[in-house]
């Protein structure tokens, strides 16, 4: 399983992007894939507080509403 990130539909960018830990470790990507190891070593490093933590926050799908 992978997680893929794309930044520019993250919807906390801007108000997060200084202490994500992409951002931080990368800088800004178009587009980045983690997988489940990379993932994991990610959530290590930041409990142990050596990076901050992934603020990636992807929107979910609205309602379809249907107009009259």
């Amino acid at each position: 399983m992978t997680t893929r990130i794309d930044c520019d539909t993250c919807v906390v960018r801007g108000l997060h992007c200084h202490d994500c830990v992409v951002t931080v470790l990368l800088g800004p990507p178009p587009e980045l894939t983690i997988d489940d190891d990379e993932m994991a070593a990610l959530d290590v490093l930041a409990s142990g507080g050596l990076v901050p933590p992934l603020r990636l926050v992807e929107p979910l799908p609205g309602p379809v509403i249907e107009s009259a």
